[in-house]
């Protein structure tokens, strides 16, 4: 999984484009805190080689708590910032720092 971002200079916006591999996948998603945890709000969209990718501007300035939904498997990103405990889901979910 990779993580990529794009801070942009004209506002505080920060483009972070999100890549999944997941061959086998129907849908993939990403949800967190910076879209209430709404998969339809970002959808990824399946590439040839396989994996999902897509690119979600986010406010820059913060952290946000997020996960990816294969499938309706709720999925942690080895590549995040770093991680925290939720208790609300009762398990750990990636951090992400813009």
């Amino acid at each position: 999984m990779a993580i990529k971002k794009q801070f942009l200079k004209s506002k505080p916006v920060c483009k972070v484009t999100f890549t999944v591999p997941a061959e086998d996948a129907k849908k993939v998603s990403v949800v967190g805190s910076f879209n209430e945890w709404n998969a339809k709000k970002a959808p990824l969209k399946k590439l040839k080689n396989g994996s999902f990718k897509g690119t979600v501007d986010i406010e820059s300035g913060s952290s946000y708590e997020f996960k990816y939904v294969v499938d309706g498997v709720y999925v942690n990103d080895d590549a995040a910032d770093a991680y925290a405990w939720n208790d609300f889901a009762g398990a750990e979910n990636g951090v992400i720092n813009l």
